[in-house]
């Protein structure tokens, strides 16, 4: 759903683009920079149950998703390896976000009203699983010679959801709104999979030759 504006945010963030590609940046730098940046943000403050300042960290690298390609195509440097590296780190980054709720939740004295800190930990976790098996699913379909893009959690989807909601969580005290945030990730992640298999297995059935 997000990614219909993905257009529009490349639109936001072209002139800091331009001047990183005036000043001889590359744009693999920009990938790995965002990387870290988020990585560090999530698994330094969200274990100390720093979510709000946590967020705002990982939101000032996020972009980087976005201006590292546009950069790539605006100088012409688009590869193969370049697309391969984002998606790589995109995993990356992606995962050490649930891994700083895996760690918070799995130390003592952290906070929940829904429930136990071990539920949380699960679902933490099973957000984390999923997410990476959502990409994994399109990925293969695709080196297969199909097509598995779509279902109800895209990467967009889940990424702004949790960032949101942890970040309120943090800046208002009310733990739930994380944990409300990450039963629907977990079951919509798993219905993402379930409808990714779904599609590629109609390809499949229809084109028994690919």
């Amino acid at each position: 759903m997000l990614e219909r504006f993905r257009q529009f945010w490349s639109n936001v963030w072209a002139p800091l683009g331009d001047l990183l590609l005036r000043l001889g940046v590359k744009p693999d730098w920009v990938t790995w920079v965002g990387t870290i940046g988020v990585s560090a943000g999530a698994l330094w403050f969200f274990p100390r149950g720093q979510f709000f300042i946590g967020v705002l960290v990982i939101t000032a690298f996020v972009f980087s998703d976005i201006i590292d390609g546009y950069m790539a195509r605006k100088s012409g440097q688009s590869s193969k390896w370049g697309a391969f590296l984002d998606s790589s780190l995109d995993r990356v980054a992606d995962a050490a976000i649930f891994a700083g709720l895996v760690i918070y939740y799995s130390r003592a004295g952290a906070e929940t009203d829904l429930g136990g800190a071990d539920l949380y930990l699960s679902l933490s976790l099973a957000c984390l699983v999923l997410g990476n098996l959502t990409s994994y699913t399109r990925a293969r379909a695709e080196g297969l010679g199909m097509t598995a893009k779509g279902g109800i959690a895209e990467r967009a989807d889940r990424l702004v959801a949790i960032l949101v909601m942890t970040g309120l969580s943090g800046l208002f005290d009310a733990p739930f709104l994380r944990e409300i945030t990450l039963w629907a990730l977990a079951i919509a992640s798993g219905i993402t999979v379930a409808q990714r298999m779904l599609i590629v297995r109609r390809q499949a059935v229809v084109h028994p030759e690919l």
